[in-house]
């Protein structure tokens, strides 16, 4: 009996899955988008100073050289990119996406347009949605998080940032739309890089920013739905040139 609670229990997730998909599927069917769900994970860090800490250090060794026989910390080294976790690990750019992969099981969707479709928007923050974008040769970090920028009023924070150097970012451009019930909000920007912190990104607000009751005109039973572009403006610049 209890067994076949379980499976039963199963099925109905993946029936709930399947019709939040196909709702995403039908709110953007004009521009023909994939959707990928993504399930929420509650943070289990908060206000994490590891990017002060890797900036104190670089500006540190600068300052003061080690000494032959300390040991010197490789500038080439990032931390952990993944917000969801205070994760200790350090690696160079070209690995970051087989550790979010591997170790933090990120899925990647690829396509130049998409649909980010989050789940449980009611849960209490800090709450993260996650994935990687893979398009135009490069990949992006797509998170949105829930986060109390002021006590007792949660807002939520979405922001892309290209898994690359701020240099690469500045090639490219991401759009952010929400389209619900004849309303349609839009956030069009350049990307930052993961070397930044993404903590700071979105204590800055350079990001799409939804108070509580503007998320709740734009969701569906909890879930928000947003679709996701990325173009490379090397071609607005060429066009500009000629």
């Amino acid at each position: 009996m209890l067994f076949f609670t379980q499976c039963f229990g199963a099925v109905l997730d993946l029936i709930h899955l399947r019709f939040q998909h196909y709702k995403a599927k039908r709110v953007f069917s004009a521009a023909g988008q994939l959707v990928c769900v993504v399930n929420p994970t509650h943070s289990l860090k908060h206000a994490s100073n590891r990017c002060a800490v890797a900036q104190t250090s670089t500006e540190q060794s600068s300052l003061h050289p080690h000494h032959p026989h300390e040991a010197v910390h490789d500038p080439q080294l990032i931390p952990c990119t993944c917000p969801l976790f205070s994760c200790q690990w350090e690696g160079h750019l070209e690995v970051v996406v087989s550790h979010l992969r591997q170790t933090h099981s990120i899925n990647i969707l690829h396509g130049a347009e998409i649909v980010f479709l989050a789940t449980d928007m009611h849960l209490p923050a800090p709450t993260d949605w996650i994935i990687i974008h893979s398009c135009l040769g490069h990949q992006f970090l797509l998170v949105l998080r829930k986060q109390e920028k002021y006590e007792g009023h949660p807002q939520f924070f979405a922001t892309m940032m290209l898994i690359g150097t701020p240099t690469q970012a500045d090639n490219f451009t991401y759009r952010l739309e929400l389209n619900r019930n004849q309303r349609r909000l839009k956030w069009e920007a350049t990307p930052r890089s993961v070397l930044e912190c993404i903590d700071s990104v979105i204590s800055d607000g350079d990001c799409l920013v939804l108070n509580t009751s503007l998320a709740q005109l734009f969701s569906d039973n909890g879930s928000l739905a947003i679709g996701i572009a990325i173009t490379s403006s090397k071609v607005h610049t060429a066009e500009v040139e000629m």
